[in-house]
């Protein structure tokens, strides 16, 4: 068992190494881009959010045809009266989000009618947590155009401050540094590699339209995977990239609303029952197990555990994360089962919430 994790150690660090070196980056051109683009921000009950989103994105450079449009998904809050206060620079929409039908989940029907009121060619989607830096939307389509994509999923950089999230969101980027041939999955087009994250998502409208788009994926609560699978396999080409440069996301304010976010999603990271069970095993037996055999005087104990360190660190430089926790390892991982566990213990009574809704 314990040469079984040391070996997985061993191959997670050379993965990451592998990605590290080879993940793409967004790169600006000194051309502006000139085709319309559409910035599309679902928000509900994101007061705290609407001036930071709207600043970042209202000072975009390199773009000169694009819209912001924003979409009030029913908040109880002020973030409608923050919106329509905002002095935007550029232009602008914003729309108030229609009742939620059945079947939908609350983010897949606000990005969907966000979509349907744009006719740019590229369609943004963004989450009001995320600040973007001034080149980030510029560079993003130009590494999309470069690459021959029709998306890109550029990673922002996951801002954590508590010890929850220090020990728990590095092991967003880490989770696919370190198991994902970025390479091989974004050159043979492989949907079930598919890396992706939702919170800075760009596509052509095109694409977004020919695979059915939000629709396709209505009561999918990993909506950002989910998406990319279905271009994926609609054809289309497209992939992840290293974000942190250019953008940066802070998800979670404490550590309540960071298990909540975290209970919601994780019953259906793996797939099934039986898919959470073989992702438990493997992660004791490759990141708990070789820690434990090395403090009892274990060699190959200490050479795996090392090598998992070794993996986070490289990680952590190149996505710009909290490298504290590489050290604690171990336990971010017996936390992340723990959050596995209780996830699928809230979906099999029936418990699970985001946002006041049930998911």
């Amino acid at each position: 068992m314990l040469l079984v994790g040391t070996c997985l150690a061993l191959g997670s660090l050379l993965l990451t190494i592998i990605n590290a070196l080879t993940i793409k980056k967004p790169s600006k051109s000194r051309l502006a881009l000139t085709v319309p683009v559409s910035v599309l921000i679902p928000m509900r009950n994101e007061s705290s959010n609407v001036v930071g989103v709207l600043s970042s994105v209202d000072s975009q450079n390199g773009l000169t045809n694009y819209e912001i449009i924003t979409l009030n998904d029913s908040s109880t809050d002020n973030t409608d009266t923050l919106i329509s206060e905002y002095q935007f620079k550029s232009n602008s929409l914003a729309i108030q989000g229609q009742v939620l039908p059945n079947s939908w989940l609350g983010k897949n029907f606000a990005c969907h009618q966000l979509a349907g009121a744009s006719n740019s060619k590229y369609l943004v989607f963004l989450d009001a947590d995320v600040r973007l830096s001034p080149d980030a939307i510029h560079s993003s389509l130009n590494t999309l155009e470069v690459n021959g994509w029709d998306y890109i999923s550029p990673y922002p950089a996951q801002i954590a401050l508590t010890p929850l999230e220090v020990l728990i969101q590095p092991l967003l980027q880490w989770s696919w540094f370190a198991t994902v041939p970025l390479f091989i999955a974004q050159k043979f087009r492989l949907a079930s590699m598919a890396v992706a994250n939702g919170q800075f998502f760009l596509v052509k409208r095109s694409a977004y339209m020919a695979c059915g788009g939000h629709e396709a994926i209505k009561s999918e609560v990993i909506d950002d995977i989910e998406l990319a699978r279905l271009l994926l396999k609609s054809g289309f080409n497209g992939g992840v990239a290293e974000g942190s440069a250019i953008a940066k996301c802070r998800m979670y304010q404490n550590a309540k609303e960071l298990v909540n976010g975290y209970r919601k999603s994780l019953w259906r990271a793996f797939g099934s029952p039986l898919g959470s069970l073989i992702a438990i095993a493997l992660l004791t037996i490759s990141s708990i197990l070789p820690l434990i055999y090395g403090l009892t005087g274990s060699f190959l104990g200490w050479i795996g555990y090392l090598a998992l360190v070794a993996s986070r660190l490289i990680t952590a430089l190149r996505s710009k994360s909290r490298w504290e926790s590489a050290f604690l390892h171990p336990l971010s991982i017996a936390l992340l089962i723990a959050l596995i566990c209780w996830s699928w213990i809230g979906k099999i009574r029936g418990e699970l919430k985001w946002r006041d809704r049930k998911v």
